[in-house]
């Protein structure tokens, strides 16, 4: 893996993994810019395209692409740097802009951007990450609902605890913790009920921080019905 270490007061990242020596632990970032070190404050901000009919879509900052390639639905674009201060967030797709919003981007903060939500009816949530690490052998996870017509969801272990309760289009919720080391199943249900509308099967997870959402259409049998998605956003060593 191609690695990239960036000192900024401190503050250390490493492409695919990622030191942050600001704080009392090491911690890793999924990040693929090349080797750079900044001089200038600096924040790191993720794509997530979670709408169930944008097939390839480019995140760029102000004129810039953030990436060679598109992020296809259900998927993500890792970590990269962003300078700092209000920044327009745009996703395109086939050169034609599907949503955009402003931002201030603060210093050594993380954000996730997500594209939700049909591309006809395109809506842009951006949210604010943690490196916070959990305790020895766990692992955090937070949940987002970006199905614009599902009930209020809970997140859940199937046959185990729910993690995550009632949650409407675009409530997300903190960082939970699970212990690591084990494949787990998870299980989107309908607020207080067995109604499971999306599952994700034999996820491994290790140590490290994730972002589970829920996109697509309720009630939708094509391409835009609902479906469950992972990212893991940190991992420690």
């Amino acid at each position: 893996m191609k690695k990239l270490l960036q000192n900024l007061k401190g503050w250390a990242c490493v492409t695919g993994v990622a030191v942050i020596a600001a704080v009392s632990f090491s911690s890793c970032l999924k990040n693929h810019n090349d080797d750079y070190v900044p001089q200038q404050p600096v924040a790191l901000i993720s794509a997530i395209n979670a709408s169930p009919d944008a097939q390839g879509v480019d995140f760029f900052l102000d004129q810039n692409r953030t990436a060679p390639y598109s992020i296809t639905s259900g998927n993500s674009q890792d970590y990269i740097r962003a300078y700092t201060g209000k920044r327009n967030l745009i996703f395109y797709s086939s050169g034609n802009k599907i949503v955009s919003d402003t931002a201030t981007l603060k210093d050594k903060t993380l954000y996730s951007v997500f594209l939700a939500n049909l591309v006809s009816k395109p809506d842009l949530v951006l949210l604010t990450d943690t490196i916070k690490q959990p305790a020895a052998g766990m692992a955090a996870i937070r949940f987002i609902n970006l199905s614009p017509n599902a009930p209020a969801t809970d997140l859940a272990i199937t046959g185990g605890n729910v993690l995550v309760s009632n949650k409407s289009y675009k409530g997300y919720s903190g960082f939970v913790t699970v212990p690591v080391n084990s494949a787990y199943n998870f299980e989107i249900r309908q607020t207080g009920t067995n109604t499971v509308l999306a599952t994700l099967s034999n996820i491994k997870i290790i140590n490290g921080l994730y972002t589970v959402w829920l996109q697509g259409i309720s009630g939708a049998t094509d391409q835009t019905k609902l479906s469950a998605h992972i990212q893991n956003n940190v991992f420690y060593y």
